[in-house]
C-alpha cells in the first residue's frame, strides 16, 4: 500500500501529534507501506508560514528523507484531474492531494471527512 499523507497529518507526525489515530500511526509505521508527501503540502505550508499561521522546520526536505517518506511532484496531469473534480470542496491544495491519490491509486491520510466525498480511498 502506498499513503499519501494530508498537509495536517504530516505536520501531526512531524509534532508526534495526539490526534494522530491508531490506524495512522500503525500505516504510517508499517514496513510493508509506503509513504508519500506531495509537494502541494511543502507549498501549503509555506504559504501558511509566511503568513505566521504555522512553523515548519528549516530541515524539512532532511527529516522527510530520514523518515523514508517519498517526494510526490505535481505534474500536469494532477493539475488537469484536480481542476475536473466535482466542486465539492474548494482548498487548491486538498484537491491537488485528492487527484494525486486518485490517479496513482494512493489512500490520502487524512481526518478531513469532507475529501470522503470524493472517490478517493482514505484512511482516517
Amino acid at each position: 500500500m502506498i499513503l499519501l499523507l494530508d498537509t495536517h497529518v504530516l505536520l501531526w507526525w512531524l509534532a508526534d501529534d495526539p490526534r494522530l489515530t491508531p490506524a495512522m500511526r500503525t500505516a504510517i509505521t508499517d514496513p510493508t507501506t509506503s509513504v508519500t508527501v506531495s509537494a502541494a503540502s511543502a507549498w501549503e505550508m509555506a504559504i501558511k508560514a509566511a503568513l505566521g499561521k504555522l512553523s515548519i522546520p528549516d530541515d524539512l526536505v532532511d527529516q522527510l528523507e530520514q523518515l523514508g517518506f517519498q517526494a510526490l511532484s505535481i505534474t500536469v496531469e494532477d493539475g488537469l484531474v484536480a481542476g475536473a473534480l466535482p466542486r465539492h470542496h474548494d482548498d487548491p491544495f486538498d484537491r491537488m492531494l485528492i487527484a494525486q491519490a486518485v490517479r496513482r491509486r494512493f489512500v490520502l491520510v487524512t481526518a478531513d471527512r469532507r475529501l470522503g466525498d470524493y472517490d478517493v480511498r482514505t484512511l482516517a
